[in-house]
């Protein structure tokens, strides 16, 4: 990110200190950030996500694993990714307790919603952090119209056990483990089978899940309205003939900017000197959105919904390209 594009993502921002940090699972890290001066956190809704700022002008969205109501803190899960490309690596290495951070005001693309007589939270992994959150919200709410079921690998790389251990969450929580002893995996088809009438679904977790979901609910004839997913990254798409050139056309400025192969849209622009606001990078927060004015985007993005990529008038240029050799864009 160049220097003017680090001058828009800190205008909205605010400071947090890491008031603990600790091992919270194998390969996860717990921070808990709290107001610098003990004053209460900006409201969130479950579901919620704020983007830190790091070392090197590195800025990454990471959930609100914490209760909505708990506003003297945000929690914070982190998986260290093996192939980072800096945030949960520089989290895990380089913060400590103590260490004021910049933070952007909580966002919220994962919402519970609130005409559904039941929830069905589904979280694989990591995808834990915003379904603890919702079920949180539920609680205190009162409601006890929901289940949460979880999918790891191995007990130990599960995060956040205890905090679904506490009353009005464990009754109504099971972990699922696909390797040990007693290996149990999570079946998504029965349990939409035998959701309750007017039931939403929500899955956070590994692609491979999510996409799991998807797809059985789909062959269930459930409504699209009714389900809401949230990936922490987009699956990596690979052309057969590998990825072109292409040339994108800012529409204001007619200005041309060049997209080699191997290159993503939004370093190109900032190559050039053009200012593209991001936060994830990888097609799943919508933050580097852009309208399309002529010309065939290739969308491998995770958050425009599919009718909406059928109209291919947005585009994210942190991981889509071009199909035709010019992109016109409104920028």
């Amino acid at each position: 990110m160049n220097l003017a594009a680090e001058m828009v993502m800190m205008t909205d921002t605010l400071a947090v200190r890491v008031a603990r940090r600790w091992p919270e699972a194998r390969g996860i890290e717990a921070f808990e950030l709290v107001h610098p001066e003990g004053a209460a956190l900006p409201a969130f809704r479950a579901g919620a996500h704020i983007d830190v700022h790091l070392p090197g002008a590195i800025v990454r969205p990471y959930s609100i694993c914490s209760a909505p109501h708990e506003r003297w803190r945000y929690l914070l899960c982190v998986l260290r990714e093996p192939a980072s490309r800096g945030g949960s690596a520089a989290l895990h290495d380089a913060v400590a307790e103590g260490d004021v951070l910049r933070i952007g005001r909580p966002r919220n693309l994962f919402a519970l919603d609130q005409a559904a007589s039941h929830h069905l939270l589904l979280a694989g992994g990591i995808g834990i952090t915003p379904i603890l959150s919702m079920a949180q919200q539920l609680v205190q709410a009162g409601a006890g119209n929901f289940a949460l079921h979880y999918a790891v690998q191995e007990r130990d790389r599960a995060a956040l056990l205890g905090a679904l251990a506490v009353p009005g969450l464990a009754q109504r929580s099971r972990l699922y483990c696909s390797a040990g002893d007693a290996p149990a995996r999570m079946d998504i088809g029965a349990l939409l089978a035998q959701a309750p009438q007017g039931t939403h679904v929500y899955a956070c977790g590994p692609a491979r899940l999510v996409q799991a979901v998807q797809s059985t609910a789909a062959a269930q004839g459930w409504a699209p309205e009714r389900m809401h997913v949230e990936l922490f990254a987009a699956p990596q798409v690979v052309r057969a003939d590998g990825d072109a050139a292409f040339e994108l056309v800012l529409a204001r400025s007619g200005r041309v900017v060049n997209v080699p192969a191997g290159c993503s849209a939004t370093e190109a622009l900032g190559a050039a000197g053009v200012v593209v606001p991001t936060s994830c990078e990888q097609g799943v927060c919508g933050t580097c959105l852009m309208g399309v004015v002529s010309g065939l985007p290739d969308h491998r993005d995770m958050y425009l919904s599919p009718e909406e990529q059928q109209r291919n008038d947005q585009f994210l240029p942190c991981c889509s390209r071009a199909l035709t050799q010019r992109l016109v864009v409104d920028c």
